[in-house]
């Protein structure tokens, strides 16, 4: 008996110290990969967060100047806890955390601010691992497929990396390689992180964050799924070609694979590099309205709407054949498809919102779920106080001085709006809870649209409001035709439409002249009767 159990404690300690050699010296594996690491990790994270609300706000008055200090504070260091909780787990822990920090003026600036550098500090994966999965998915080593091929990556994101390359003829193509270890924890973080929220809610009943884990569960696998991605960049090519002013990179289909994307390398600078444009003479304010053409077309004419516009994932250039400003669209994986009729109400709200209809922005918010809370929920859409709602979005010109001066109104604006965004967290929260899910990825479009804007110093004017008019009345237009056969009130619909636009053409011709200054006109009059001697 006594020897049986020494040759099985024998046996078990030489099992043990070979699986602990394996470990130490595989370079595949480490400590993160482990289910009971990342759980632990996540739970313990979750416990700190809780107890710190918990302790540290109970013995202050609500509402007081103490309180909303010591819960910024609270609110600062919760969010670098869960940053570094996304850094260390990786993976859908980065990009759910990168999707929260990109919800500028939805949630508290602390958590905003703090994680947002998880855009900038994704995990790479190791050549030998990009070797692995080229390897797995091509049926070759990376020698035989490419001339040439960078070790070093373009840039790293949460779920892939991106690599430049050169083919055997010559091509210059962008590699996009998927971290290979991200595909069997996701499922596992996503179960993990639904848990934790439900747990966080028994806790905080006024916090629901639920949206946030249904969101990851829905999109997370088809952003894993290359393939897809390279299907969405093709339809929005083919959907948005009548714009000349956008590059969607091409597609190599005979090399890519649900984890490996080959496409077109295009370079430029990021949308938000100011530098960049003036040192290539590119105009900030028609990028910016190009951009703005560009994403009210997907939302109000197509339905079909890129969500993932971070600066990273829109370049700027100049276009090598025309020398033309030239906008380039990458990272396809996140798309929102908006079913008819929530397209038709987004599209009466802001015709409301621009022509200041109240009662319409009344009706339409509660179509799309807000109930009570529409006044709350149009200024999350619009990132405007409810009192500028009331007074018309669109109404007011923006002239070239306001451009260049208003920058301390429109920071105290911006400051506004944040501190509401922490004080009304949980109806914010809620609110969410209760809209369609198509709102929750407009509503990071939005916000994120509006960073790009203020990295300009460019902001929504009303020549901007009446671009998204005019998509507006296409689409309303378009979806009356569909549904009538007459020719004559096809007809109808149609001068009717033309007409509409021909009023926001008049109106806007209207704004500009007013947005002119009176010195420029007494000038121009001046030269014009006094004209320069010869």
């Amino acid at each position: 008996m006594a020897r049986r159990a020494l040759k099985l404690a024998s046996w078990t300690s030489m099992a043990l110290a070979a699986s602990g050699f394996y470990l130490y010296s595989n370079k595949y594996l480490d400590l993160n990969d482990f289910g009971a690491v990342r759980v632990g990790r996540a739970v313990a994270t979750t416990a700190v967060i809780s107890y710190d609300y918990l302790t540290s706000l109970r013995s202050v008055p609500y509402g007081s100047e103490e309180y909303l200090q010591l819960r910024s504070k609270v609110h600062l260091r919760s969010a670098r806890r869960l940053c570094e909780l996304c850094c260390a787990n990786r993976g859908t822990f980065i990009k759910v955390g990168q999707h929260l920090g990109a919800l500028d003026y939805l949630l508290p600036e602390e958590y905003t601010r703090t994680l947002k550098v998880l855009h900038s500090q994704a995990p790479q994966s190791s050549m030998q691992e990009v070797r692995q999965v080229i390897r797995e998915d091509l049926g070759k080593e990376i020698h035989d497929l490419f001339m040439s091929f960078d070790d070093t990556p373009l840039g790293a994101a949460s779920l892939a990396q991106v690599h430049k390359a050169v083919l055997h003829d010559g091509r210059t193509v962008a590699v996009k390689v998927q971290h290979p270890k991200v595909q069997a924890q996701s499922s596992k973080d996503i179960l993990l992180m639904e848990v934790l929220v439900l747990a966080v809610k028994q806790l905080f009943p006024e916090f629901e964050f639920m949206w946030l884990v249904d969101e990851a569960k829905k999109n997370l696998p088809l952003e894993l799924d290359f393939l897809n991605e390279g299907r969405n960049a093709e339809k929005v090519a083919q959907m948005l070609k009548h714009f000349d002013f956008l590059k969607v990179p091409q597609i190599y289909w005979e090399l890519s694979t649900k984890r490996v994307l080959l496409m077109e390398f295009v370079d430029g600078g990021q949308v938000n590099d100011r530098d960049y444009m003036e040192r290539n003479k590119i105009d900030v304010n028609e990028i910016s309205r190009h951009l703005g053409k560009m994403y009210s077309e997907m939302i109000f004419v197509n339905g079909f709407v890129h969500c993932d516009p971070h600066p990273g994932n829109v370049l700027v250039r100049k276009c090598p054949g025309t020398g033309k400003a030239e906008i380039v669209l990458l990272d396809h994986g996140l798309y929102q498809v908006l079913t008819e009729e929530f397209r038709l109400d987004y599209c009466h709200l802001w015709q409301s919102l621009i022509w200041t209809d109240m009662k319409s922005v009344k009706k339409y918010s509660q179509r799309l779920g807000a109930g009570d809370l529409y006044p709350l929920f149009t200024c999350m859409l619009t990132a405007r106080s409810w009192d500028s709602v009331n007074r018309g979005i669109g109404q007011t010109p923006v002239t070239a001085t306001e451009r260049k001066t208003d920058s301390k109104q429109v920071n105290k604006q911006d400051s506004e709006i944040r501190n509401n965004a922490a004080n009304y967290l949980p109806q914010i929260s809620h609110l969410l809870n209760l809209v369609p899910r198509q709102m929750l990825l407009i509503f990071k479009t939005n916000d994120l649209l509006r960073g790009i804007e203020v990295a300009l110093g460019t902001r929504a004017s009303a020549s901007s409001f009446l671009n998204m008019s005019r998509c507006c009345i296409k689409a309303l237009a378009a979806h009356k035709k569909k549904n009538t056969r007459s020719f004559f009130r096809r007809t109808q619909i149609s001068f009717s439409e033309a007409f509409n636009l021909w009023q926001i053409n008049l109106h806007e011709l209207v704004l500009r002249v007013k947005g002119l200054r009176l010195a420029s006109w007494v000038l121009a009059l001046l030269c014009w009767l006094l004209p320069a001697p010869h």
